[in-house]
């Protein structure tokens, strides 16, 4: 039998996003749809000469679910680089498919109750492709 998938800890993270607000001067953007939901995501990022995250700004259009996960994201993003965020996204859809353990990834464990639900597996990703995006446009 499934869990609750709104469980009060998936709610609080979602009202957590208010810490990581939408700052039309960090340079990098890239957006993320999920074709299961409809949730959308558009991040803004700042990243140091290496390459790796200082900065995220959200602006979510998203479930509490894909909004949690987007907390969870951002929570754990800064000293990341886009090869870092691509080995955990890879890592995320295995598990979702039932094909890896939980990943690897600071606070993940508060979206285990949501891979029951496969119509939301795609605003769990959210986060992780519109990072990918955004890093796409780093050139050094």
């Amino acid at each position: 039998m499934a869990q609750a998938l709104y469980t009060p800890a998936i709610l609080a993270a979602a009202t957590g996003l208010a810490t990581y607000p939408w700052d039309e001067a960090l340079p990098l953007r890239g957006e993320a749809r999920s074709r299961s939901c409809g949730s959308s995501l558009a991040m803004a990022l700042a990243v140091d000469g290496e390459g790796r995250i200082v900065r995220v700004g959200l602006r979510p259009h998203a479930c509490a679910v894909g909004q949690a996960a987007a907390n969870v994201f951002a929570a754990a993003a800064a000293g990341r680089n886009a090869e870092e965020i691509a080995a955990a996204r890879s890592a995320i859809a295995a598990w979702l498919a039932g094909d890896g353990p939980l990943p690897d990834w600071p606070g993940f464990e508060l979206i285990e109750p949501a891979q029951a639900y496969p119509g939301r597996h795609g605003a769990i990703v959210l986060a992780w492709d519109a990072a990918l995006d955004a890093l796409s446009l780093y050139h050094p």
